[in-house]
């Protein structure tokens, strides 16, 4: 049996992971997860998510920025998955010591914990789930100047109403281009800097410890079991719970603003996939669908598939530390791994409305989130023509 510790493995990565893995047989899984409050609630024993993987692994209560829950779990370990992270984009901008204890502080202990192990170490590789986040805006082309890469757009103009990127040389409008692993690296939230964090700290110490690791940058990851409880990330979620009572959805920016959306299934598979394969190692790969897709085109579908009356509002507002568009290069993924994705987004939203309608998750905090965010400076609502006449 190999053995394998997936920190934060009971999120929603996490158990689809352990469910191919379990499928698949010759596994002996082990997990570590804190169970917090905002992705699984007070009852996290009667959850989806812990539910879904009760008696298909070894299951430690602890959270990564605890060292001593660390050695214990990482004690005769052969693979480990680090998942255990902060996720909320807008919420590290003013929860700045919660995102870096768990983030930077956890992989540390990780790191610490192997080390401690000195000549009995177990551990042959590390799989890190990074996020594309750290490309910031991501690879763009002028028409006359060539790749340009980006930095955040100017608040005045988003004030305006403009949400699209002009080249700083000449000034003329940017197009989107896929973002390939060796594109910059520029983080534009405090989540994507801890991220980028996790990646060079692998970097460095791994080498130094003999253990080999795989870096994934995930795109937006979405599907069936994705926390319906968390109102700091997931739009599908978001937008789901709120559509469900018939509430209004408020559309940032101008709606055009377009994510790569990637199926839960297929991100599983690809980590699991290189695991056994040394040709990913000390490599950086995307893992993503390849293919953008715009919020308002998100909100429509999801809006037909649950026969919502929820009104669709194109407000302005917007958030700092949004990009404005992502979409991945895949080409590594697919030559290291033959990784290529099987679930549509028509089949993925599909499978993923049928669950949440028989979840009965009411909507809870999106508005208290939006409110922090806006009382830390983080979230700009562009004011209404109404107000203006006040």
């Amino acid at each position: 049996m190999k053995k394998v510790l997936i920190t934060g493995g009971a999120g929603f990565i996490g158990t689809e992971i352990i469910n191919q893995l379990y499928k698949e047989g010759g596994w002996e899984i082990t997990v570590l997860d804190a169970m917090t409050e905002q992705i699984h609630g007070k009852d996290w024993q009667n959850s989806y998510l812990y539910r879904n993987i009760e008696g298909k692994c070894r299951f430690i209560l602890g959270s990564v920025t605890d060292i001593e829950a660390m050695k214990k779990a990482i004690d005769g370990q052969e693979y480990v998955i680090h998942l255990a992270a902060e996720t909320g984009t807008g919420q590290s901008m003013y929860q700045i010591n919660q995102y870096n204890e768990t983030n930077i502080m956890g992989t540390s202990n990780l790191l610490q914990a192997i080390s401690l192990m000195g000549k009995q170490n177990t551990v042959r590789k590390i799989v890190l789930s990074s996020s594309r986040s750290v490309y910031g805006e991501g690879k763009y082309e002028c028409p006359q100047c060539g790749v340009v890469y980006p930095k955040g757009r100017e608040k005045e103009k988003m004030l305006a109403g403009d949400f699209d990127f002009y080249c700083p040389v000449c000034g003329k409008k940017l197009n989107l281009l896929p973002t390939t692993e060796d594109s910059l690296v520029q983080p534009m939230s405090l989540y994507a800097y801890t991220k980028y964090a996790q990646e060079r700290m692998l970097e460095t110490m791994c080498p130094a410890l003999g253990v080999d690791y795989t870096i994934f940058r995930y795109q937006n990851v979405y599907g069936v079991g994705q926390s319906l409880k968390n109102p700091y990330t997931g739009i599908l979620s978001i937008f789901s719970t709120l559509m469900l009572e018939n509430k209004p959805i408020n559309i940032f920016e101008d709606g055009l603003e377009s994510r790569d959306f990637v199926n839960v299934r297929d991100v599983a598979a690809c980590t699991i996939s290189c695991l056994l394969k040394p040709a990913s190692n000390g490599k950086i790969i995307n893992v993503g669908s390849g293919v953008n897709t715009s919020v308002i085109e998100i909100a429509e579908t999801l809006k037909k598939y649950y026969n919502s009356s929820s009104e669709i509002k194109i407000t302005g507002d917007f958030r700092i530390g949004d990009i404005a568009h992502n979409k991945a290069d895949i080409s590594a993924a697919r030559e290291l791994l033959q990784f290529e994705p099987t679930v549509s987004l028509q089949e993925g939203l599909s499978s993923f409305c049928q669950w949440v309608m028989g979840q009965g998750e009411k909507s809870g905090n999106y508005q208290q989130s939006l409110s922090e965010m806006e009382k830390a400076g983080m979230f700009i609502r562009k004011q209404s023509d109404e107000a203006k006449e006040g």
